[in-house]
């Protein structure tokens, strides 16, 4: 995945910011914040090990898991057309619209290893 960086099992969105010109780093999937910043990729993940370390001692301390749990359930408004069309593609390849939204969600996505 794109501008994406994986630390210690969890997932971090890089960015540019042209304004300070640094790379900023942000973990999702936590019960909190946690970002980092830096000039190049080693000092990115360098930062964001000491980051996430500092946030999950945090964690520990306050006994909050640090990992957000998801439902496995989300609400998607689309247009009309596009909601034809895609109902008519899962039922080409014999599946259902909730099952091939997910296959094609997958087929996007890197697999989580937090």
């Amino acid at each position: 995945m794109r501008n994406t960086m994986e630390i210690g099992g969890y997932r971090a969105v890089i960015q540019f910011d042209p304004d300070i010109e640094m790379f900023r780093g942000e973990f999702v999937g936590l019960n909190g914040g946690a970002d980092f910043y830096a000039r190049d990729v080693s000092g990115l993940r360098r930062e964001g090990e000491t980051s996430l370390r500092v946030f999950l001692e945090m964690c520990e301390e306050d006994g909050v898991e640090p990992g957000r749990r998801y439902s496995g359930r989300f609400n998607l408004r689309i247009p009309p057309e596009l909601h034809a069309n895609v109902a008519a593609a899962a039922a080409a390849e014999g599946k259902s619209l909730n099952q091939w939204i997910a296959d094609t969600l997958g087929d996007r996505v890197a697999p989580a290893t937090a």
